[in-house]
């Protein structure tokens, strides 16, 4: 049973260095929704996400994880309740997927136990809720990109924590290979109730999936809430510099942006579908 979990960050400064990335930031993740972090290039996006997973220290201020500070829990602790997927993870080479996704039972076991019968059931299940029982016995390096981001999903269920974090998820996918990773983190949500917080770089695709959105620029965080809420022309213009038409998407109905470019500038100020948002 999904647990409703408390994430957030109080003060939050991180720096590689001398160079500061994100500074001062406060942010409440909301639990058992998805969450999409959005913004340009190099704006924090992906150190913000690692912050919240305990893989940087911050230079000032703290994450709190129901609480308590997560840098305060041990190890095994923290990966209990909270998954990472990082971006382009790496399998050991001709690792099978059944094995590959049996090490996200680690937090779980003691040193030296043998599996127990929770521990095959979770891998079952995770293979089953991803879709790819029929791959388990299957290297990871012979299968397509969309299988192999499928079974690092299920590698992060079994793992059974309530909140998972994803950086860029949809990264170097075809269009509907993107499309069933999101469907699939969507299922996850709505079936297990998972906190989910991922880092997207197409901005129509946060609007279209996630239920609230943190836009950065620079480090700080311009605007949060319901995509529907905050998701304007002036906002695109704020954090990505970009002129940019929103509309309705015809198919799910968030918001759509449309870039206008300089050689279509004109033409689409005169389009009479637009919507003034």
């Amino acid at each position: 049973m999904t647990v409703a979990r408390r994430l957030s960050a109080e003060g939050l400064t991180l720096a590689y260095g001398d160079r500061t990335i994100v500074s001062a930031l406060d942010l409440v993740v909301p639990s058992g929704r998805i969450t999409a972090i959005i913004g340009a290039n190099g704006c924090g996006k992906s150190t913000l996400l690692r912050a919240l997973s305990r893989l940087i220290a911050p230079r000032a201020g703290q994450v709190v994880l129901d609480g308590k500070t997560l840098h305060s829990r041990g190890s095994k602790e923290v990966a209990r309740m909270l998954g990472l997927l990082p971006q382009g993870p790496v399998a050991p080479e001709g690792i099978a997927v059944a094995d590959l996704v049996g090490r996200g039972r680690h937090p779980h076991q003691r040193p030296l136990a043998p599996w127990s019968t929770r521990d095959y059931e979770v891998v079952a299940e995770a293979l089953e809720a991803t879709g790819t029982s029929d791959l388990a016995d299957r290297p990871m390096d012979e299968l397509s990109g969309g299988q192999r981001q499928r079974v690092w999903i299920a590698m992060a269920l079994a793992q059974e924590t309530d909140i998972l974090l994803l950086d860029e998820p949809t990264t170097f996918l075809d269009v509907a290979h993107q499309i069933e990773v999101l469907d699939l983190l969507t299922d996850l949500n709505r079936e297990r109730g998972t906190t989910i917080v991922m880092v997207l770089h197409d901005m129509n695709l946060a609007a279209r999936y996630a239920d609230h959105l943190f836009a950065l620029r620079d480090g700080r965080i311009v605007a949060d809430g319901a995509p529907r809420d905050i998701l304007t022309r002036e906002l695109i213009g704020e954090v990505f510099d970009l002129d940019a038409v929103v509309i309705d998407d015809p198919v799910s109905g968030a918001p759509i942006v449309l870039p206008r470019g300089r050689h279509h500038a004109s033409r689409s100020a005169a389009h009479p579908s637009e919507a003034s948002r």
